[in-house]
Protein backbone atom coordinates (compact mmCIF):
# COMPACT_ATOMS: atom_id res chain seq x y z
CA UNK A 1 0.00 0.00 0.00
CA UNK A 2 1.12 3.55 -0.90
CA UNK A 3 1.83 6.03 1.70
CA UNK A 4 0.38 9.55 1.50
CA UNK A 5 3.52 11.98 0.79
CA UNK A 6 4.47 14.11 3.11
CA UNK A 7 4.07 17.91 3.11
CA UNK A 8 6.19 21.22 3.99
CA UNK A 9 3.77 24.33 4.50
CA UNK A 10 5.50 27.92 3.32
CA UNK A 11 5.30 30.30 4.66
CA UNK A 12 2.20 31.86 2.71
CA UNK A 13 0.18 28.68 3.83
CA UNK A 14 0.91 26.23 0.50
CA UNK A 15 1.86 23.12 1.13
CA UNK A 16 4.18 21.46 -0.78
CA UNK A 17 4.16 17.53 -1.17
CA UNK A 18 7.69 15.66 -1.34
CA UNK A 19 8.99 12.04 -0.97
CA UNK A 20 12.23 11.54 1.17
CA UNK A 21 13.90 8.58 0.82
CA UNK A 22 17.13 8.31 3.64
CA UNK A 23 20.25 6.88 2.45
CA UNK A 24 23.50 7.49 1.93
CA UNK A 25 24.77 10.70 0.17
CA UNK A 26 24.96 12.96 -2.36
CA UNK A 27 21.07 13.01 -2.00
CA UNK A 28 19.51 12.70 -5.35
CA UNK A 29 16.85 15.25 -5.97
CA UNK A 30 14.78 14.49 -9.43
CA UNK A 31 12.87 17.97 -10.76
CA UNK A 32 10.01 16.97 -12.89
CA UNK A 33 9.11 18.70 -16.26
CA UNK A 34 6.02 21.56 -16.86
CA UNK A 35 2.68 19.80 -15.54
CA UNK A 36 4.66 16.85 -14.38
CA UNK A 37 5.30 15.33 -10.94
CA UNK A 38 7.24 13.22 -8.80
CA UNK A 39 4.89 10.36 -9.75
CA UNK A 40 6.28 10.30 -13.29
CA UNK A 41 7.98 7.25 -15.11
CA UNK A 42 11.34 8.67 -14.76
CA UNK A 43 10.97 9.99 -11.21
CA UNK A 44 9.86 6.37 -10.14
CA UNK A 45 12.78 4.55 -11.89
CA UNK A 46 15.57 6.63 -10.35
CA UNK A 47 13.70 6.50 -6.69
CA UNK A 48 13.29 2.88 -7.01
CA UNK A 49 16.73 2.13 -8.07
CA UNK A 50 17.86 4.88 -5.12
CA UNK A 51 15.48 1.79 -2.64
CA UNK A 52 17.25 -1.02 -4.11
CA UNK A 53 21.31 0.20 -3.49
CA UNK A 54 20.58 2.68 -0.25
CA UNK A 55 20.69 6.04 -1.73
CA UNK A 56 19.38 8.76 -0.31
CA UNK A 57 16.77 10.52 -2.64
CA UNK A 58 14.23 13.70 -2.65
CA UNK A 59 11.35 13.84 -4.89
CA UNK A 60 8.88 16.86 -5.14
CA UNK A 61 5.33 18.38 -6.42
CA UNK A 62 6.17 22.19 -7.50
CA UNK A 63 3.09 24.19 -5.54
CA UNK A 64 -0.26 23.72 -8.11
CA UNK A 65 1.40 20.50 -9.20
CA UNK A 66 0.64 16.83 -8.21
CA UNK A 67 0.01 16.56 -4.34
CA UNK A 68 1.21 19.85 -3.64
CA UNK A 69 -1.21 22.78 -2.94
CA UNK A 70 -1.99 26.36 -4.85
CA UNK A 71 -3.07 26.69 -8.42
CA UNK A 72 -0.51 25.63 -11.34
CA UNK A 73 -2.00 28.88 -12.69
CA UNK A 74 -0.28 30.57 -10.02
CA UNK A 75 3.56 28.90 -10.96
CA UNK A 76 6.05 30.92 -12.58
CA UNK A 77 9.69 29.12 -12.86
CA UNK A 78 10.76 31.47 -9.91
CA UNK A 79 8.54 30.41 -7.60
CA UNK A 80 8.78 27.09 -8.65
CA UNK A 81 12.77 27.47 -8.32
CA UNK A 82 11.97 28.93 -4.49
CA UNK A 83 10.16 25.59 -3.19
CA UNK A 84 12.93 23.62 -4.27
CA UNK A 85 15.20 25.65 -2.30
CA UNK A 86 12.77 25.86 0.61
CA UNK A 87 12.89 22.12 0.71
CA UNK A 88 16.19 21.37 0.00
CA UNK A 89 17.01 23.73 2.75
CA UNK A 90 14.99 22.28 5.24
CA UNK A 91 14.91 18.49 4.52
CA UNK A 92 18.88 17.97 3.24
CA UNK A 93 22.27 18.03 4.34
CA UNK A 94 25.23 17.14 2.53
CA UNK A 95 25.70 17.34 -0.96
CA UNK A 96 22.88 16.97 -4.03
CA UNK A 97 23.30 15.75 -7.51
CA UNK A 98 20.05 17.36 -9.58
CA UNK A 99 18.45 15.33 -12.02
CA UNK A 100 15.84 17.31 -14.01
CA UNK A 101 13.71 16.75 -17.00
CA UNK A 102 12.38 19.32 -19.81
CA UNK A 103 11.95 22.30 -17.81
CA UNK A 104 13.30 20.68 -14.64
CA UNK A 105 16.47 20.51 -16.58
CA UNK A 106 16.11 24.07 -16.84
CA UNK A 107 15.19 24.48 -12.71
CA UNK A 108 18.01 22.68 -11.99
CA UNK A 109 20.58 24.83 -13.37
CA UNK A 110 18.90 27.93 -11.60
CA UNK A 111 18.91 25.52 -8.41
CA UNK A 112 22.87 24.85 -8.82
CA UNK A 113 23.20 28.58 -9.38
CA UNK A 114 21.67 29.32 -6.46
CA UNK A 115 23.26 26.85 -4.37
CA UNK A 116 26.50 25.86 -5.81
CA UNK A 117 28.32 25.19 -2.53
CA UNK A 118 26.02 22.01 -2.15
CA UNK A 119 25.57 20.44 -5.92
CA UNK A 120 28.01 18.68 -6.83
CA UNK A 121 26.35 16.69 -10.19
CA UNK A 122 24.17 17.67 -12.83
CA UNK A 123 22.32 15.35 -14.79
CA UNK A 124 19.60 16.76 -17.81
CA UNK A 125 17.17 14.77 -19.00
CA UNK A 126 15.85 16.54 -22.48
CA UNK A 127 16.67 19.83 -20.87
CA UNK A 128 15.33 22.53 -21.83
CA UNK A 129 16.87 25.57 -20.48
CA UNK A 130 15.59 29.33 -22.02
CA UNK A 131 12.48 27.58 -23.48
CA UNK A 132 10.35 30.91 -23.34
CA UNK A 133 12.71 32.24 -25.83
CA UNK A 134 12.79 30.11 -28.05
CA UNK A 135 9.62 27.83 -27.51
CA UNK A 136 7.10 30.48 -28.38
CA UNK A 137 6.65 31.90 -31.53
CA UNK A 138 5.84 36.01 -31.99
CA UNK A 139 2.11 35.16 -32.85
CA UNK A 140 2.65 33.23 -29.29
CA UNK A 141 3.87 35.93 -27.30
CA UNK A 142 1.70 38.22 -28.68
CA UNK A 143 -1.37 35.97 -27.13
CA UNK A 144 0.37 36.13 -24.22
CA UNK A 145 0.64 39.75 -23.90
CA UNK A 146 -3.07 39.86 -24.69
CA UNK A 147 -4.82 37.43 -23.36
CA UNK A 148 -2.47 36.77 -19.81
CA UNK A 149 -2.30 32.94 -21.08
CA UNK A 150 -1.71 30.84 -23.43
CA UNK A 151 -4.13 27.33 -24.14
CA UNK A 152 -2.71 24.53 -26.24
CA UNK A 153 -3.05 20.79 -26.43
CA UNK A 154 -0.97 18.90 -25.07
CA UNK A 155 0.79 15.91 -26.56
CA UNK A 156 1.26 14.12 -22.57
CA UNK A 157 -2.04 14.67 -21.02
CA UNK A 158 -5.96 15.01 -21.22
CA UNK A 159 -5.96 18.55 -19.80
CA UNK A 160 -4.10 21.28 -21.96
CA UNK A 161 -0.70 22.90 -21.77
CA UNK A 162 -1.64 26.22 -20.35
CA UNK A 163 1.49 28.66 -20.24
CA UNK A 164 0.18 32.03 -18.72
CA UNK A 165 2.29 35.28 -19.20
CA UNK A 166 3.40 35.41 -15.44
CA UNK A 167 5.18 32.00 -16.14
CA UNK A 168 6.69 33.40 -19.82
CA UNK A 169 7.92 36.64 -17.97
CA UNK A 170 9.43 35.12 -15.15
CA UNK A 171 11.17 32.47 -17.98
CA UNK A 172 12.45 35.51 -19.79
CA UNK A 173 13.61 37.20 -16.44
CA UNK A 174 16.06 33.97 -15.86
CA UNK A 175 17.81 32.84 -19.75
CA UNK A 176 21.10 31.21 -19.62
CA UNK A 177 22.34 30.19 -22.59
CA UNK A 178 23.43 33.84 -23.72
CA UNK A 179 26.00 33.78 -21.48
CA UNK A 180 28.52 31.79 -19.40
CA UNK A 181 26.58 29.12 -16.85
CA UNK A 182 28.76 29.64 -13.86
CA UNK A 183 28.55 25.93 -12.92
CA UNK A 184 31.82 24.01 -12.44
CA UNK A 185 30.56 20.42 -11.22
CA UNK A 186 30.61 17.51 -13.26
CA UNK A 187 27.17 17.57 -16.33
CA UNK A 188 25.31 15.06 -17.80
CA UNK A 189 22.81 15.45 -20.74
CA UNK A 190 20.72 13.18 -22.01
CA UNK A 191 18.58 13.85 -24.89
CA UNK A 192 16.49 12.01 -27.78
CA UNK A 193 17.22 13.13 -31.26
CA UNK A 194 13.52 12.51 -32.03
CA UNK A 195 12.39 14.84 -29.60
CA UNK A 196 9.45 17.09 -31.07
CA UNK A 197 9.42 19.44 -28.61
CA UNK A 198 13.25 20.65 -27.24
CA UNK A 199 15.61 20.43 -30.12
CA UNK A 200 18.33 18.20 -29.71
CA UNK A 201 20.83 20.80 -30.38
CA UNK A 202 19.72 22.72 -26.98
CA UNK A 203 21.88 20.07 -25.41
CA UNK A 204 24.84 20.72 -27.12
CA UNK A 205 24.52 24.76 -26.48
CA UNK A 206 23.96 24.14 -22.76
CA UNK A 207 27.31 22.16 -22.84
CA UNK A 208 28.98 25.12 -24.30
CA UNK A 209 27.63 27.38 -22.35
CA UNK A 210 28.76 25.54 -18.79
CA UNK A 211 31.58 27.09 -17.48
CA UNK A 212 32.67 23.43 -16.32
CA UNK A 213 35.09 21.31 -17.92
CA UNK A 214 33.44 18.21 -17.04
CA UNK A 215 30.44 18.11 -19.67
CA UNK A 216 29.21 14.97 -21.36
CA UNK A 217 26.47 14.83 -24.38
CA UNK A 218 24.99 11.60 -24.88
CA UNK A 219 22.53 11.72 -27.86
CA UNK A 220 19.71 8.86 -28.29
CA UNK A 221 19.37 8.89 -32.34
CA UNK A 222 15.17 7.53 -32.00
CA UNK A 223 14.40 9.12 -28.44
CA UNK A 224 11.53 11.26 -27.77
CA UNK A 225 11.12 13.98 -25.45
CA UNK A 226 10.01 11.72 -22.46
CA UNK A 227 12.65 9.34 -22.45
CA UNK A 228 10.77 7.27 -20.71
CA UNK A 229 11.37 3.18 -22.48
CA UNK A 230 12.88 0.87 -20.70
CA UNK A 231 16.16 1.40 -22.84
CA UNK A 232 15.95 5.32 -21.62
CA UNK A 233 15.65 4.29 -18.02
CA UNK A 234 17.71 2.21 -17.99
CA UNK A 235 20.71 4.91 -19.28
CA UNK A 236 19.69 7.29 -17.05
CA UNK A 237 20.08 5.19 -14.16
CA UNK A 238 23.64 4.05 -15.35
CA UNK A 239 24.20 7.65 -15.58
CA UNK A 240 23.47 8.62 -12.33
CA UNK A 241 25.40 5.70 -10.41
CA UNK A 242 28.37 6.72 -12.76
CA UNK A 243 28.04 10.10 -11.89
CA UNK A 244 27.68 8.76 -8.25
CA UNK A 245 30.94 7.05 -8.29
CA UNK A 246 33.36 9.84 -10.19
CA UNK A 247 32.38 12.05 -7.22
Amino acid sequence: MTTAPSHFTRPDGIALAYRHRPGTGPTILFLPGYMSDMAGTKALALDGWAGETGRAMLRLDYSGCGASGGRIADGTLGRWRDDVLQLIDHLTEGPLVLAGSSMGGWLMLLVALARPERVVGLVGIAAAPDFTEWGFSEMDKARLRRDGRLVEPSAYAAEPYVTTLAFWESGQAQLLLGDTIALDCPVRLLHGQADPDVPWETALGLAAALRSADVQVTLIKDGDHRLSREGDLALLIDTVERLLEAL
